[in-house]
């Protein structure tokens, strides 16, 4: 995984597990931010989030940030520059494709806003008994081309039936957007300047059964 860091101008060779985790960091990092911590260590956030110290160490050396021996990482300069690094602290516009439940739930998860995606209208096939979620406007996906590009949108939350994700996504690159985060199970066929990000929770389903039935299976011998 290869990132722009705005800060520095450069292209960092990311490794993608290491993406995976900066968010976990963040997380607990905010939480102690807000109950006035000023100085945190590898260390215990290590204890916090199960995840080695050494290797949280190595993780953070990606992101221009260093902490002091015996002191740790001070805490507000932490946040802020993993918000930066990660594209947090910018606004970057979407639009849900597909307003059905999960569509909708999406549409109302105002906590995203807060991680840099601003979702600016959601489009469906039917029509739509409200003209708006959460103050989000609704239209119909014959308006998608006009819409898209008054709205300056680079990004399509994809939530439709799986028969038809293909078809959906084609049309939306077709029509201007550049990034697709795929809520179905379809594994999606784009060209190489096209973003897909996968988010099957269907997949996700399978892997906790799997491993629930694994632990199921250990306690039974």
């Amino acid at each position: 995984m290869y990132m722009t860091t705005p800060a520095l101008h450069t292209i960092i060779k990311l490794p993608e597990p290491t993406l995976h985790r900066l968010p976990w960091y963040l997380a607990y990092v905010k939480i102690m931010q807000a109950q006035g911590v000023e100085h945190i260590s590898s260390t215990q956030i290590a204890k916090a989030i199960n995840v080695d110290a050494s290797q949280i160490a190595k993780d953070l050396s990606f992101v221009n940030i260093s902490g002091k021996t015996r002191v740790g990482y001070e805490v507000n300069t932490l946040v802020n520059v993993l918000e930066h690094f990660l594209g947090f602290n910018s606004q970057h516009k979407a639009i849900v494709y597909g307003v059905g439940r999960l569509g909708a739930a999406l549409m109302h998860d105002s906590g995203l806003a807060q991680y840099g995606l601003e979702i600016v209208a959601g489009f469906d096939v039917r029509a739509m008994k409200q003209n708006n979620i959460n103050g989000i406007p609704l239209y119909s996906v014959n308006e998608f081309s006009k819409k898209r590009e008054e709205l300056d949108a680079q990004i399509g939350i994809l939530t439709v039936p799986v028969e038809k994700a293909q078809e959906c996504a084609d049309y939306m690159i077709a029509n201007g957007i550049k990034a697709i985060w795929n809520f179905t199970p379809y594994r999606l066929q784009a060209p190489k300047h096209i973003v897909i990000q996968d988010t099957s929770i269907y997949a996700h389903l399978a892997v906790m059964f799997n491993r629930l039935n694994n632990i199921r299976g250990e306690e039974e011998k």
